[in-house]
């Protein structure tokens, strides 16, 4: 159905044509139709649609699966067990999807620069828009380089000697790669990150099918699985305490360990600005998230706990390599030698494709900081060719920190810093969840109908209730493990709950210098900048070959 959108208030929007008089005599690259000069800052939004809608429809599918699952799993099964892991996901997942259709909606709605952060300023505050967007940008950027070392570490699967001169070789090159793929323009990053994400994708579905296999017993051994470790040594493992509360905190345990699996699938939204025909891809991609949430997570974490008990050592070790992955401890199980170098160059992939797609996030997310007057204006100045080009520079920076891990005392900060910031996650998704709410109180208030969008979702406001219910339940629980008898920890508790005091400083102190008004849902600002269908619209061309007819029809 065609979205209908309110007539545009001449006061309240202002055309690219307008532009050059806004501007003065900047160099910002050729005007186009469906970019606007931002009415608060007087700012021209620069970034171009060239993304294509199979690159959305990717990195919306595989854009997150990566280290977390693929070698962190292993730690929800030992914690958990293979049901307790099991639900964490199955949780972790509905929060997630609940979560997307919220800042889904939105997206559609508005697919302008800035994504969720803007949502946020825009609809509900814009002292808690600062306070995320800067969180967000600064744990984005403390996780540029884990990706890097991560990525190091993997290679040093085949690099048995990894001397430091190695390590520092192979960190050069992967930051020249991820870097260079932004630098190169979105196009250059859609195409990578499709290419990365088949790779995963592929790797997910040979992991499922010779998983079940295995279990049926397939495998070179013969021997039929089945359920026998849900039975013995058991469905729950016992964390910290015997009996139900041990299983318990087993499986609440695994929440954290689940949702680092799915860190950053909100970040659709940032490329929301630079994809074509934003909201058919847009909502094309929300629409079949839950059957990719439900395949390749939680399919792929069940097939994982038949074939590996939760008692086995091997789960909790942590070497970074596929030897520590329960799926490569799995086939090795059942007699299956070949897997690990295959299954270490997949995930070695996704390490590189993690960098490289946080560093477009975060670029993304200063130059719409800027776009809205809550960063420095140079870091909203773009190229001819609407690359972002001082806010990326500003971010690639922040790979130096990859060589701190050279150093032993270096890399303790660098991996204190990165726990530090782990929960913004949660706070980000909880924020999205109170936005939609005003969002949609806004769509009522001000007669828009969410019928007549291209997406809305028919079980919301109750999708936002859950994400907003399990954020603050995980936030404030999150460290009960260093409450427990022999387990308090100073710095422990810090990394905890530092997120908080500094969220709230940072609204507060944002609240005091800028005093800005909270609008009631009548006010709020439904229609600036906010293309229209003609403005964003994009026939996509026929398919020349059989090939990009088989792209098409499974990816768009």
């Amino acid at each position: 159905m065609a979205t209908q959108f309110p007539t545009y208030d001449d006061d309240k929007i202002m055309p690219a044509a307008a532009a050059v008089t806004a501007i003065g005599d900047e160099d910002v690259g050729p005007m186009k139709d469906d970019v606007r000069v931002d009415v608060h800052t007087n700012l021209y939004d620069g970034v171009q649609r060239k993304m294509e809608q199979r690159h959305m429809q990717m990195i919306a599918l595989a854009g997150t699966l990566g280290t977390g699952l693929f070698l962190g799993s292993g730690k929800t099964i030992a914690h958990g067990g293979p049901v307790g892991s099991l639900l964490a996901f199955i949780l972790c997942g509905s929060i997630a999807y609940s979560m997307l259709v919220s800042v889904g909606e939105m997206a559609v709605y508005a697919p302008i620069s800035g994504g969720y952060i803007h949502y946020i300023e825009r609809w509900l505050n814009p002292s808690v828009g600062f306070a995320v967007g800067w969180q967000v940008c600064f744990q984005y950027c403390l996780f540029l380089p884990s990706e890097v070392i991560a990525a190091s570490i993997l290679i040093s699967y085949w690099d048995t000697a990894f001397p430091v001169s190695h390590q520092a070789g192979y960190m050069v090159a992967l930051i020249i790669g991820a870097a260079g793929i932004n630098f190169f323009g979105v196009r250059w990053f859609g195409e990578s990150e499709f290419i990365f994400a088949f790779i995963k994708i592929a790797l997910v579905v040979g992991l499922i099918i010779g998983g079940i296999v295995i279990d049926l017993g397939g495998g070179p051994t013969h021997d039929r699985i089945g359920f026998r470790y849900w039975k013995n040594p058991g469905a729950f493992a016992e964390y910290h305490s015997p009996g139900d509360l041990g299983k318990f905190l087993g499986f609440f345990t695994n929440l954290l360990q689940a949702a680092g699996s799915f860190s950053g699938i909100e970040s659709i939204a940032v490329a929301a600005a630079e994809v074509k025909n934003p909201r058919v891809a847009l909502t094309k991609a929300i629409q079949k998230l839950f059957w990719r949430i439900t395949i390749f997570y939680i399919l792929l974490i069940f097939v994982v706990g038949l074939l590996v008990p939760y008692n086995d050592t091997s789960l909790l070790q942590s070497t970074g390599t596929a030897a520590s992955s329960p799926f490569v401890i799995a086939f090795q199980r059942a007699g299956v030698k070949a897997l690990p170098s295959i299954i270490n160059a997949a995930v070695l992939t996704s390490a590189f494709s993690a960098g490289s797609s946080l560093m477009y996030s975060v670029s993304r997310m200063l130059y719409g900081l800027s776009l809205r007057g809550y960063a420095p204006r140079q870091l909203s100045k773009t190229t001819k060719d609407g690359l972002p080009i001082v806010s990326l520079c500003i971010v690639s920076l922040f790979f130096g920190l990859s060589f701190m891990t050279l150093s032993k005392g270096a890399s303790t900060v660098l991996n204190w810093l990165s726990n530090l910031n782990a929960l913004i996650g949660f706070i980000t998704w909880g924020t999205i969840g109170v936005t939609y709410l005003r969002f949609k109180k806004g769509l009522e208030a001000q007669g828009i109908d969410r019928k007549t969008l291209h997406y809305w979702n028919r079980f919301q406001p109750w999708p936002a209730y859950w994400v907003i219910f399990w954020s603050a339940l995980i936030i404030v629980f999150n460290g009960w493990e260093v409450f427990t008898k022999g387990h308090w920890s100073p710095s422990d508790f810090v990394i905890a709950y530092i997120t908080i005091p500094v969220f709230s400083i940072l609204v507060g102190g944002y609240w005091l210098v800028k005093r800005p008004k909270h609008l009631k849902v009548e006010e709020l600002d439904m229609y600036s900048n906010i293309p229209t269908d003609e403005e964003v619209s994009y026939e996509e061309p026929p398919p020349k070959n059989f090939g990009v007819k088989v792209v098409n029809f499974l990816f768009t």
